[in-house]
């Protein structure tokens, strides 16, 4: 199943923010994913106003049957602010924690053995 994907524009107001929250809860008792893609544009860098957004997007879909928000092509300003906060959020693409990576060799040292 494709997750649905949210694209809110530029500075979000309060009223927009709680407008969003519902949206998500709406988007996923629809799409039943689970997750909803979050796509961040709009003038400028990101600030704390969009970590803000960010941050109760997330709280929204946990409080709404457990489900997770993630994020489509974050720029890298965005992905340092939010490590900033502490803040984690999965990326469209990307591999999550628990899954191994695909075509990762180990290097072996010359001389040890082997496993």
């Amino acid at each position: 199943m494709t997750p649905a994907v949210l694209v809110p524009t530029g500075p979000v107001t309060r009223d927009e923010e709680t407008e969003l929250c519902d949206e998500v809860r709406a988007l996923l008792a629809a799409t039943g994913t689970g997750v909803v893609l979050v796509e961040v544009v709009g003038p400028g860098p990101p600030g704390l106003g969009t970590v803000d957004l960010l941050a109760r997007l997330q709280l929204t879909a946990r409080r709404t049957g457990g489900g997770r928000i993630g994020l489509r092509a974050p720029t890298p300003v965005l992905r340092a602010l939010l490590d900033l906060v502490g803040l984690r959020f999965e990326v469209e693409g990307q591999v999550e924690q628990r899954e191994p990576a695909l075509r990762v060799q180990e290097e072996v040292e010359p001389g040890e053995p082997a496993v």
